[in-house]
């Protein structure tokens, strides 16, 4: 009984962590896409070949390049679809039912508890969606592409060794919103994932007439903001059901005391819990306004044919604070309000137990936590077979593994962690544990960039993304595993001091995630505390991301 009734609340906190790891997860989907269109056609492989202004991130060394006064500014359209299908494999129920509506096709609330005629259930995203900190609000745009800036300036003063730049860009920006009927609403009605460098100073030296340093120091805003409903289908859960249909169905509006002492006043529950019910709806916001971090670069260009080059990103330690509200559905509130409370055994039985004497209608607080930004190292090389044919590769390393596990932290104690740190190992009474276990992978990207005339350029560009999500922790809410990135564009001289480039990129990702194998989707049985919003059923998961843009660069 008391697990059952503390699942609830301890699944409201849980998705609260849940929803920030898997939100964070984007961050892979979403590292790099909209800092430098130049890159994107080269498929990021530009650490030995940096991109103007846009070093600041990519190679802060390459300022060096620059001579005189250079003005970047850039206009991306972007596009984007995410999509979810859930289907029941042979067998499928949870504690006996398989009446869930996600798969089930037969008519709702027919009285049977098994389902005849399963269908597959399509998730969608209707657009595009930004968190405004000033205004605390979720933005929700217009469905379709979305139009993004980013602007930047580099000094080199002449005869100087010096150079100076600092630019505005987002190295990480991901948001969504879907209808509130949509399947995939249990992983996300709102989600927003934001990283924006709005200060960059950075600067450059020249050591050498083929070695240059570089340094960059970005302060950033960071914010994650989630709604989303969310539901419990548990074996446990499941017991409820029973109790209300068939045990306590005949005892329904003429209980007794006899009854009543018996069954601790379950029966007089007006509504029940169900695996596929509604259970509760959450909105969590939390961001810090300055997280520093910085960049630092090398770049060797020992001649016209060949470039080595070399970045690492720092690691960002965060303390993210925010606040959450929790909104009960009537199933939980009637358990305990109703059923508990109704009868002197429940009440005697939840004050043994430490159960609450009444559940509101909803609860909200403060609550914060670290967070670290994850380091990232890359190096690559510049290579000109023949004079117009010039080839990029890189290699690069996220420090993924630092989100070994996120604490979830409170402004005061709460009841229902005492019960979440028997199920949840370094649970304490205001800190709740979420394990994550994730890796740092090693990925690779080559572009080609061919000289038509000494005005026209041609680039092409490849970048297989491989995942930093272990395959027991794969989600609806952060469709990642291995994704790929194409990248092509053109480049052309306007005068010997402007340039325009042109890059559409298009990023794929595509998952299977069988019932059972994902403790953040569809994991079954007793011990699936912390959230599986789709137990038992089988996942499929596709992302596709599209960007086209313009880059103008001048300079005097």
């Amino acid at each position: 009984m008391k697990k059952v009734a503390h699942k609830v609340k301890i699944r409201a906190l849980s998705l609260a962590v849940m929803a920030l790891s898997s939100s964070l997860a984007h961050a892979q989907l979403a590292q790099n896409l909209s800092v430098d269109l130049r890159s994107l056609a080269l498929g990021n492989a530009v650490t030995a070949d940096p991109p103007g202004v846009n070093s600041i991130h990519l190679n802060p060394a390459g300022l060096t390049k620059i001579n005189g006064t250079e003005l970047d500014v850039q206009l991306m359209v972007v596009g984007f679809n995410v999509t979810s299908d859930f289907s029941a494999p042979p067998g499928f129920n949870v504690f006996g039912y398989s009446d869930d509506p996600i798969v089930c096709n037969d008519p709702e609330n027919d009285g049977e508890s098994l389902c005849s005629s399963f269908k597959t259930a399509h998730s969608d995203v209707e657009g595009v969606g930004l968190y405004l900190p000033i205004l605390d609000k979720f933005l929700k745009l217009p469905p379709g592409p979305v139009a993004a800036p980013t602007a930047g300036i580099a000094y080199h003063p002449p005869g100087s060794k010096f150079t100076f730049a600092d630019a505005i860009y987002a190295p990480m920006l991901a948001g969504l919103y879907r209808d509130p009927k949509d399947p995939g609403a249990y992983m996300g009605k709102e989600v927003a994932l934001e990283r924006l460098t709005y200060l960059s100073p950075s600067v450059a030296y020249r050591l050498t007439d083929d070695l240059s340093v570089g340094l960059s120091v970005g302060l950033s805003y960071q914010a994650v903001k989630l709604n989303t409903d969310f539901r419990a289908p548990n074996e446990l859960i499941g017991v409820f059901r029973l109790l209300d249909e068939e045990i306590c169905a005949p005892f329904k509006g003429n209980s007794n005391i006899v009854t009543d002492l018996l069954l601790f006043g379950v029966c007089n529950a007006q509504e029940s819990l169900g695996p596929f019910k509604k259970m509760a709806s959450l909105d969590v916001v939390m961001d810090q306004k300055m997280s520093p971090s910085y960049n630092l670069g090398i770049l060797w260009e020992p001649n016209e044919q060949f470039a080595w080059g070399a970045v690492y990103q720092s690691s960002a330690k965060m303390r993210l604070k925010g606040k959450y509200k929790v909104e009960y559905e009537n199933g939980a509130r009637s358990l305990i309000n109703e059923g508990l409370q109704s009868s002197i055994t429940g009440q005697i039985l939840g004050a043994i137990l430490g159960l609450p004497s009444y559940m509101p209608k909803s609860e909200e607080g403060l609550m914060a936590m670290n967070l670290e930004y994850p380091a990232h190292f890359k190096t690559g090389i510049k290579y000109k077979p023949i004079p117009p044919l010039q080839i990029n590769f890189d290699i690069g390393w996220t420090d993924y593994g630092a989100w070994d596990a996120f604490r979830f932290e409170f402004d005061r104690q709460l009841a229902v962690l005492q019960i979440a740190r028997l199920l949840v190992p370094g649970t304490t009474p205001t800190q709740l544990s979420f394990p994550l276990g994730f890796v740092s992978p090693w990925s690779w990207g080559v572009g080609i960039e061919y000289s038509h005339t000494n005005r026209l350029k041609f680039r092409l560009g490849y970048e297989p993304r491989k995942a930093a999500i272990p395959d027991n922790k794969r989600n609806a809410m952060a469709p990642i595993n291995n994704a790929r990135l194409f990248g092509t564009g053109i480049g052309y001289k306007f005068s010997r001091d402007t340039d325009i480039d042109l890059t559409w990129m298009n990023l794929r990702s595509k998952d299977d995630i069988p019932a059972g194998t994902s403790t953040l989707a569809n994991a079954q049985g007793i011990n699936n505390v912390v959230y599986n919003p789709f137990a038992g059923l089988d996942v499929q998961t596709k992302a596709v991301v599209n960007i086209l843009g313009i880059a103008y660069r001048t300079r005097w």
